[in-house]
This record gives C-alpha cells, structure tokens and sequence, in this order.
C-alpha cells in the first residue's frame, strides 16, 4: 500500500506564504501590520521553544511580534495586570498567555480575563460557544491546523468516521466539534475517546480518520489501526536518548514506524501538526487585525 506522508511543514510554509502577500499588501496600503504578543510566566523550556517559534513565523510574514517574559514567582495580580494592559492595548492586535502556568495562578481565571476580541488562541469561552454554535470565531490554533491540514491534503472528512482519542479544551473537544459541524471540510460522524472509554481498540478499528492527542509516548499501535485509514498524530515528546546529537528525540502519540505500514496518510513527528499550531495563529492574528470576527 502506498502511503501519504503529510507534510505539516510545506503546508504550513504555503500558508504563511499567502499571509506575507496579505501583510505586505496591508503595509503598502499604509495601514498597521498585524501584532501579535505572547506573555510567558516561567522557565518551562517547552513553552520557550514554542515562543520563540512563533516569534520567528511573525518575522518571516511580517507580523509584528513581542513577548513579555515574567518570572515564575509573578503574582496572579500581576499577570492579570499585563493581561487587562494588552486588552486596552490598541497597537496589538491579539495575543496569547502560554500556557502552562505555574502551580499558584488559576489558569481559568487568566483565560476568562483576556478579552475575546484579542483572544488568538481561540480558548476563551466566548469563541469556544461561537466555535459550538458555528458562529465566527477564533479557532484553537491546533484543531484549526488540523482542519487546515486535512483540507489542503485533499483527505475527504464527510460522511467519514473519525475517532479522536483525547478530550481536552485545547484539542480533542473542539476538533470533535469543529468536524461533526454542517460545514464545508466537515460533516463527519465523530466518536471521542478518553481514560474512561472501554474496548478502545475496537473504536479506532472503526475509524477512517484516526486522531491522537492523548499525550502518551506511541500509544497508537499497528493492532488498533484500520488498513487504509488517515492517522494524525497531535503529540510531541522529547525523549532523552544520548545516543542523539541534541541528547533527545522527538516523537509523537503514535508508533510511527508500524502504523506506517498500514495507514494510507499519516503525520509524522516532528514536521506534521507542529507547523500547523504556529501557522493557525498566524491565521487568527491576521483576521484579528482586519476585525473580521469582532468587528
């Protein structure tokens, strides 16, 4: 069987083509480039490589980039503080707090100050309900990427079953959503997968488009996928492995290698979702500077 490696890279590099066009026709019009700000609390070294990522996607499409770093020992008060001066901020145009946060800040209580409007990376409620009830609004930059990847990768959704297992706010629940909805790209029968769920092999057996964002080191394995299905592999983790020139490896939720043999599309790790999370904000701070959304 032939197998489709889908390239989240040179997707994403298509992408963030079209926004260079867009941004510099903005900047020849004489309008403001795009802003986008990321407000990061703590040394997680995670959150940093991510950061400075995004900050070099802005850079090479012409978006405006800053990031405000804050020691792990900031106060609630005081990330609040930042997070309701961005809000009134008129020269940024969306922004994100990059989570995690440490252990004595309420990470809801963040999420629900940021105003809406600015909100790119579609997790306040206020877009989480627009997203539900098919409504514009910013989209969680890894589902949108998701969504993005599967469109351009010309892998038909409707009618599909699709089995996502992992049923967090920022992946599972709304990729579920977003591709069960009465939309162009969508229109897919969905079943969500989780801790709790029984036989879960014999779900994903069902599956012709197979989710993974359980955030477990190759929890999908060769026996719990369907010959020919579609497999999108959401997680990345480094590995320790001093064999390795960096001293580690990345590697996703599935067992890349055997599922391979099976799948007729598959995202590798890394250089599969990874590129897509980036470009989807990207995408959300471009609509936001044109006040699509909130106008």
């Amino acid at each position: 069987m032939s197998i489709q490696i889908i390239d989240g890279k040179a997707i994403a590099d298509e992408i963030k083509k079209e926004i260079a066009i867009e941004v510099a026709s903005m900047i020849d019009k004489d309008e403001k480039a795009p802003h986008l700000a990321a407000i990061i609390v703590g040394e997680d070294a995670a959150s940093q490589t991510y950061v400075a990522s995004k900050e070099k996607a802005c850079k090479s499409v012409g978006i405006t980039s800053s990031v405000y770093k804050l020691p792990a020992s900031t106060s609630e008060k005081e990330l609040l503080d930042v997070v309701h001066f961005l809000n009134q901020d008129l020269d940024v145009d969306g922004y994100i707090v990059q989570l995690p946060l440490p252990d004595h800040i309420d990470e809801q209580k963040i999420l629900l100050a940021i105003n809406p409007a600015k909100d790119v990376d579609g997790f306040h409620p206020e877009n989480a309900g627009r997203m539900m009830l098919g409504l514009p609004a910013y989209l969680p930059a890894t589902p949108f990427g998701i969504m993005e990847l599967l469109k351009r990768s010309k892998i038909e959704t409707a009618a599909k079953h699709v089995v996502v297992i992992g049923r967090s706010n920022i992946v599972g629940t709304p990729i579920s959503v977003m591709l069960s909805r009465k939309a162009q790209n969508a229109n897919a029968t969905v079943t969500l997968c989780h801790s709790r769920t029984k036989n879960l092999k014999d779900i994903t057996l069902q599956a012709d488009i197979l989710i993974a964002a359980i955030g477990k080191v190759g929890f999908v394995t060769a026996d719990m996928v369907k010959p020919g299905a579609t497999v999108i592999d959401v997680g990345i983790h480094r590995v320790e492995d001093v064999g390795k020139e960096k001293g580690y490896y990345l590697t996703g939720d599935v067992d890349y290698e055997e599922v391979a043999k099976k799948a007729s599309a598959i995202t590798p790790v890394p250089g599969g979702i990874g590129p897509m999370t980036i470009v989807s904000l990207l995408q959300n701070t471009l609509l936001a500077s044109k006040r699509v959304i909130y106008s």
